[in-house]
């Protein structure tokens, strides 16, 4: 390349004239102004001028005549194409550009030679193989008013590209497991959903959830979690590798969108497949670990019906899945709407009952099986709500422990409990101990013992008048419940054990916790004289108690056939509907009033175990 020969010196005064406008307008446009001259009376540095451009200009430029081969260019090409200006002097540009731009720069090299300014991204290949992604911009060179050439101002855009790429791809997929994330996966779901809207399609978007994922964490630590959500993906990656079927949404979540237009069948062969995928165990640390998960399914048939509609439907179905047991699989159905909704309200209308005073509380008596006499009273919430009236506990405790509101409800209930007990005794009601039951979130608590021992002494109420009642499945942290339970019976309060036999029921916590006292469940107390098995757990239970020195009172004991049974093998105490009904505390009060010092319930004489006179 001579490079400075007359055309190629006329040449370069044109490209540095277009160096000029498009990267120093207001350089140019004083030049313009004083015609390439200084300020005051001297000679052209034209040039000089063209000299530096050529030489200094930091966009490389180059000259390409009309059957598209290198005329001359401004910088040394080696680092960018691998080819010195000596190689590339006649070569065909399209000698470099990858097969897939060699349209386009055709096209933009026969416009430009037409009079037109182009600007085009396009794909060349460099002299090692690897490719380039260059943005070139050319511009007609005109002599006679004839295109004799072009000039191209050229620009590597790879690192740019790649992090504009990277960006994407930050965006539309998860970093550590590299399938898709919630955005992709909801944008593609959005995109088969359209195409489906006339009918043809049927669509199963599924979630999945990794069942005691936080156990996992907890046992071996969030970077070994990490691994396990990574084998996960490989495995599920199997059996649904279409493109965007499969996505990692958040945490331990994984999404999938299923063609089911083969039938409930197939579908159903399909979720089999990616619960059994998971079966085999996943090794951690050199332990091998076995894992389940809960997947709900939403189906599309057809309608307006968005992706967001779906993926929800979807997460209402994983969410009752989980509800009832975890490890399975089910369709959403109409009525999860309606519970879903149900319980949002529910729980944003106990937030202001507990602010208004909606809830009171009834108490009912348990009585001594021997002598009749009242011994004590359970405390029962109930809530009074301003339209639909008195609510059962069943109907709203349920989604008091899930939003967390059961542990100040709780805590209302216990000191409720003990001013209304302390207020009774110093009216001269019988000195009788309340009985409150304890929820798992107000056990876990870790000043369960100093909140209580709070309550005690505002009340005024002796702790020997308070028995708390706890569930078998809050024994089974024994370390901790073993500390908790010490330091409550160290103050005095008592400890008993509700629905005894539906639980944990381990000889191990009866042995070494501070237990006062077991709860037989009332569902073995129902049929005790129609199911010999029944009958046989209640009388072992009664024996096995008394034997490790524990007081034991049946729930729920509606007959008079029953109070026979029970006196007939010694249980201490009965509560249930042959007693009394749970009573608000006005009637409670009265009660005890009328049965004071006087036998509630009849005294029938005992003959012998198993048998009533």
């Amino acid at each position: 390349m001579n490079g400075w020969s007359d055309n190629g010196l006329w040449l370069a005064g044109v490209a540095a004239g277009a160096v000029l406008a498009s990267s120093a307008a207001s350089l140019g446009w004083w030049f313009a102004r004083n015609k390439y001259r200084t300020p005051t009376t001297g000679p052209s540095y034209q040039m000089e001028l063209l000299d530096s451009l050529y030489n200094n200009s930091p966009i490389s430029f180059a000259i390409i005549d009309r059957q598209g081969r290198f005329i001359d260019i401004n910088r040394d090409p080696s680092d960018l194409v691998g080819f010195s200006k000596s190689d590339m002097n006649g070569m065909l540009f399209t000698a470099l550009v990858d097969s897939s731009s060699h349209e386009v720069t055709r096209h933009m090299f026969l416009r430009t030679l037409n009079g037109e300014k182009c600007s085009q991204e396009i794909k060349i290949i460099h002299k090692l193989g690897h490719s380039i992604d260059l943005n070139i911009h050319t511009s007609p060179l005109i002599r006679r008013n004839k295109a004799i050439g072009i000039l191209a101002f050229i620009q590597d855009i790879s690192d740019r590209k790649r992090s504009v790429e990277r960006i994407r791809y930050m965006a539309y997929y998860d970093d550590m497991t590299g399938l898709p994330n919630r955005r992709f996966f909801t944008n593609r779901l959005q995109e088969k959903l359209d195409s489906a809207r006339d009918g043809s399609g049927r669509l199963a978007v599924c979630y999945m959830d990794v069942d005691r994922f936080k156990l996992v964490n907890a046992s071996f630590g969030r970077d070994f979690g990490d691994m396990l959500l990574l084998q996960i993906a490989e495995r599920l990656s199997r059996i649904l590798n279409e493109p965007g079927e499969l996505a990692r949404m958040e945490g331990d979540e994984f999404a999938a969108c299923l063609d089911c237009s083969s039938g409930d069948e197939d579908l159903n062969a399909r979720l089999d497949e990616m619960m059994a995928v998971l079966v085999e165990p996943f090794e951690l640390g050199g332990i091998p670990v076995h894992i389940t998960v809960s997947i709900g399914v939403a189906v599309y048939n057809g309608g307006p019906e968005d992706a967001t509609a779906i993926q929800k439907r979807a997460d209402m179905a994983l969410q009752r899945v989980k509800e009832n047991g975890k490890d399975d699989y089910m369709l959403h159905s109409g009525d999860m709407d309606h519970v879903a909704l149900h319980k949002l309200t529910i729980q944003h209308e106990m937030r202001k009952a507990l602010h208004n005073k909606e809830f009171l509380l009834y108490y009912q008596p348990q009585y001594d099986l021997a002598s009749g006499q009242i011994v004590g009273m359970e405390a029962l919430i109930r809530w009074n709500h301003p339209e639909k009236g008195l609510v059962p506990p069943g109907e709203f405790i349920p989604a008091a422990e899930e939003s967390g509101i059961i542990v100040p409800l709780g805590e209302w209930v216990l000191e409720e409990a003990c001013r209304q007990n302390k207020e009774w005794q110093e009216e001269g009601m019988a000195r009788i101990p309340v009985s409150v039951n304890l929820s798992m979130r107000q056990f876990s608590e870790r000043n369960l013992t100093g909140k209580v021992a709070d309550i005690l002494n505002q009340t005024g109420l002796e702790p020997r008048y308070l028995e708390l009642e706890i569930t078998e499945s809050m024994t089974m942290d024994v370390e901790r419940a073993s500390q908790c339970l010490k330091e409550l019976t160290d103050i005095g309060v008592n400890i008993s054990i509700d629905d005894f036999g539906t639980g944990y029921s381990s000889f191990h916590y009866l042995k070494n916790l501070p237990i006062a006292r077991l709860k037989i469940d009332r569902s073995f107390v129902r049929d005790i004289h129609q199911d010999p098995n029944d009958a046989a757990i209640v009388a072992a239970i009664i024996a096995m108690a008394h034997n490790l020195q524990l007081q034991v009172i049946a729930e729920g004991v509606e007959t008079e056939d029953q109070v026979h049974f029970l006196r007939s093998h010694r249980c201490d105490e009965m509560q249930g509907y042959f007693g009394s009904p749970p009573l608000d505390s006005e009637k409670t009060q009265r009660l005890l009033r009328e049965k004071h010092n006087r036998t509630a319930l009849p005294v029938y004489p005992i003959r012998a175990a198993g048998t009533v006179s």
